[in-house]
């Protein structure tokens, strides 16, 4: 009897310490506090270092900036030429933007420069400049390190690709015409002149009586090459034996005959230099306006 007695009581025992083990492992009351999350570790932002603008989704470091005025000054010296500060300071930005406007253009291009071939390029500059010796010693010179020259040759390479694409499309040969002009300082001279013309007399022999060495032969151009651009607007109005009435311009007071036309005249090296000059220009200042821009240089 006191067996069957301490057997019920081991039961009961078992029994109740499994039920308490079941009631441990129950979900807990939605009711009670829940446990604090562990809290994530911050997320690292990289930091750049200062600066002097930001162009699009990239930017111009205020260390490069403050080198390329140091660049620039040293030009200056060297041609003996003089800037204001402000003007320096202009100079060395729009160098800046437009080489990193260039820059991503071509990436978005298709323009590659990878690492090693970075390095194939820097290893024939340093051998051309005499050894890595001289090559340090020209990069200190002109405010270069080793991480800014990488860095700043990539984007030199970039634009310079982008450059090339650009003036790709410059056609060999374009419209032109053959002019020579009369050109005097004088209000009243220059409508007396135009009175002779009316009257009859020939342009040439004029023309030399007040250019005698070259009779103001303005030689073939194309649109876009002269610096007025009413005397261009002019000239390109007009038919060969057909001359202007008086253009009034900075630099005095014009009168245009045309020679020859071309519809299709190839252009010569100067005339090409000019329209690769402009069509550039005409590209940056596009890019410009369409550009986000925020100037952050002192």
């Amino acid at each position: 009897m006191i067996r069957k007695e301490i057997l019920s009581i081991l039961i009961l025992a078992i029994f109740l310490a499994v039920a308490a083990c079941s009631k441990g492992a129950e979900s807990p009351d939605p009711s009670a506090t829940p446990l604090a999350s562990p809290t994530p570790p911050p997320t690292v932002t990289p930091t750049l270092p200062p600066l002097a603008a930001k162009v699009n989704d990239g930017y111009v470091l205020l260390a490069d900036y403050q080198a390329e005025l140091g660049r620039l000054k040293a030009a200056e010296e060297q041609l003996g030429e003089s800037l204001s500060d402000e003007e320096r300071r202009q100079k060395a930005l729009d160098e800046l933007i437009g080489q990193e406007i260039l820059a991503q253009e071509a990436e978005r291009n298709g323009f590659v420069l990878d690492a090693q071939g970075l390095d194939e390029r820097i290893t024939k500059l340093r051998e051309a400049a005499g050894g890595a010796e001289a090559f340090t010693t020209w990069m200190q010179a002109n405010g270069y390190d080793e991480e800014s020259f990488r860095r700043l040759y990539w984007k030199a390479a970039a634009a310079a690709w982008q450059r090339e694409k650009i003036l790709a499309g410059l056609p060999e040969a374009v419209e032109q015409v053959h002019a020579r002009q009369i050109l005097v300082f004088s209000q009243d001279l220059a409508n007396k002149i135009y009175g002779q013309l009316q009257a009859g007399a020939d342009f040439a022999t004029l023309a030399f009586e007040y250019d005698p060495v070259t009779g103001g032969d303005l030689g073939w151009f194309p649109r876009g090459y002269l610096t007025q651009v009413d005397v261009e607007t002019a000239v390109f109005a007009l038919q060969p034996g057909e001359y202007s009435q008086v253009i009034q311009t900075s630099f005095g007071y014009h009168l245009v005959q045309v020679i020859e036309r071309d519809a299709a005249r190839k252009l010569d090296a100067d005339a090409r230099q000019a329209l690769q000059h402009k069509a550039l220009q005409g590209w940056m200042q596009e890019k410009k306006e369409q550009s986000t821009i925020e100037i952050l240089a002192p």
